[in-house]
């Protein structure tokens, strides 16, 4: 089983703080934070399984895009190499056309 290391871009990991912030100023601190740990968690595991998700090229050549717990949406590349996570959209954000 080959591994690839995961990259979050710059703009995934401003949408993680920004996803972090939203939710505790709504349901708390501690709650933010453990959200966003199963997030991180999540998409460091496509280090083994990346070819997941549902591949999106009419959008982006290469894009991926698959769920997390029915609330966000994680667009990510794979290459030989490396999966960069490119964002992290939360809820009903139009993705495809911030992708696109």
């Amino acid at each position: 089983m080959k591994r690839r290391t995961v990259v979050f871009a710059p703009e995934a990991r401003h949408d993680l703080l920004e996803l972090g912030d939203w939710i505790a100023e709504r349901a708390g601190v501690e709650t933010a934070l453990n959200y966003i740990a199963r997030l991180e968690e999540y998409c460091l595991d496509f280090e083994v399984s990346p070819e997941r998700g549902r591949r999106r090229d009419d959008i982006r050549p290469g894009l991926r895009i698959t769920g997390f717990e029915r609330r966000v949406t994680i667009a990510f590349t794979v290459s030989e190499t490396e999966v960069t996570i490119l964002r992290l959209y939360y809820g009903g954000r139009n993705w495809p056309a911030a992708l696109g």
